[in-house]
């Protein structure tokens, strides 16, 4: 069976779909993920068989049968979070977060007995941030993002979530899972580095022009904030590719 993903910003779109925000359905967001996937069995009137040979997770199979989905259980957030590319997510790692190391965020379900849409957003949040910091840090610039301690929040989860995935896909126009940034002729040896932080920088403070109520630090701490989350979903795929080939290399060798 061939396993389906949904890219970040369309996993975004999607749980804003099921908040009943967005243009599109979320079957609509679903088949035109998949579409995109398959366009030469599509196009070729071969897509029945590529659809019955796609493993779909039963939280997907309720959207295909017109059931909404106002929250979820864990083990619904955590299939939908494994149809993120080079995401980690797993039902261990999210009793661990809700339980302990993020309780105060998950102190209750917001939607019944499930965690609520932005609550599910966050999880796949700090599965990216994870990539390249420690907890305690994931902490801090989360109270700073979501006004814990009293302080404004500067976005909702499921925003800053659509988001970032949104800035990241910009960055990656070839869509190959790397930045792209041309070197910069001023500077040498790191000059591709600064490139592509300028470009970032560029495109987080394009989105937040569009913002309104945010004073200058808050709107400096959210370019950041963006920028961090960018930064943490590139190293997620460079995470990735190395326990690739290190699984390889065990297994064949």
């Amino acid at each position: 069976m061939e396993s389906f993903l949904l890219k970040r910003s369309e996993m975004a779109a999607l749980l804003m779909s099921l908040d009943g925000k967005g243009d599109h359905t979320p079957i609509q967001i679903v088949q035109q993920a998949w579409k995109k996937g398959h366009r030469k069995q599509v196009s070729s009137g071969r897509a029945l068989p590529a659809f019955l040979s796609t493993d779909w997770p039963a939280v997907l199979e309720k959207l295909m049968k017109g059931q909404g989905l106002k929250g979820m259980s864990l083990q619904e957030a955590a299939a939908l979070g494994q149809l993120i590319p080079y995401a980690g997510l797993s039902i261990t790692a999210m009793q661990n977060w809700v339980k302990r190391d993020f309780k105060r965020y998950f102190e209750s379900p917001k939607a019944g007995k499930k965690y609520s849409l932005e609550q599910a957003a966050l999880l796949f949040i700090i599965d990216d941030l994870k990539a390249s910091l420690d907890f305690e840090s994931i902490r801090k610039l989360l109270g700073r993002l979501f006004g814990c301690g009293g302080e404004k929040s500067l976005l909702s989860p499921v925003d800053f979530y659509q988001a970032y995935s949104a800035l990241f896909e910009e960055l990656d126009a070839d869509g190959d899972q790397i930045l792209d940034a041309a070197p910069s002729e001023s500077v040498s040896g790191n000059g591709m580095e600064s490139s592509l932080e300028t470009k970032a920088r560029e495109g987080a403070s394009r989105y937040i022009s569009g913002l309104s109520g945010l004073d200058e630090a808050e709107a400096e701490a959210l370019g950041n904030l963006l920028l961090i989350a960018v930064f943490s979903v590139q190293a997620a795929y460079f995470h990735s590719l190395s326990r690739r080939y290190s699984n390889a290399t065990l297994f064949l060798n």
